[in-house]
């Protein structure tokens, strides 16, 4: 696992193997970034990071110098290990929750502008999480719900879905808290190589 950019550029970190999780690889976070980049000031931002397992996505949003970052994950050896990684790296800006994440997005009344959620892929009723940041009104305006599955799920019928992206197996829907009034384009691109 590398962050790509920021105060930590290009820095490894190993995760140890017993960890529960499928990172995100390196070409679909680097895509992922390539197009936060277009829409976003990193050092403005307020993130969520749902599922979050190693860490990985919320490393890369802190290291680019994200206002705050919160990772959640139920796993404890999970919240360990990001705990200890935060504090090596000296990401002040960042923080990380052990809890359900179904739970969390049920209960929280925080608002971000990025919501990132990589729910594991066999996992069901994953759709309630974009529920629950909805109806809790959990994204500031404009603010971007990604969601990362597998090509079993389509999000695309969602009024607030704004774009579907494809790296290979991996899959990105982006939904939009559209605030402006304007109808949003919608996109479905298929970038697989």
């Amino acid at each position: 696992m590398r962050i790509i950019s920021g105060k930590n550029r290009g820095r490894h970190i190993v995760a140890p193997d017993n960890l529960p999780v499928r990172p995100t690889t390196d070409l679909g976070k680097e895509s992922l970034f390539n197009i936060l980049n277009n829409y976003f000031y990193f050092d403005r931002v307020h993130v969520l990071d749902l599922f979050s397992g190693t860490g990985n996505i919320t490393y890369e949003f802190a290291s680019r110098g994200a206002q705050s970052v919160i990772a959640v994950d139920i796993d404890p050896r999970c919240t360990r290990f990001i705990q200890r990684t935060i504090e090596q790296l000296g990401y002040h800006n960042a923080a990380v929750i052990r809890q359900d994440a179904f739970a969390y997005t049920e209960k929280c009344r925080t608002k971000f502008d990025i919501i990132f959620a990589d729910p594991p892929y066999q996992l069901e009723g994953i759709e309630k999480i974009i529920d629950n940041v909805f109806a809790n009104d959990l994204l500031n305006p404009d603010g971007w719900l990604i969601m990362e599955h597998s090509k079993e799920h389509d999000f695309s019928a969602h009024p607030m879905f704004y774009q579907h992206r494809i790296y290979g197996k991996l899959n990105f829907t982006f939904l939009v808290n559209m605030t402006t009034g304007e109808e949003q384009p919608t996109e479905t691109e298929d970038d697989e190589r």
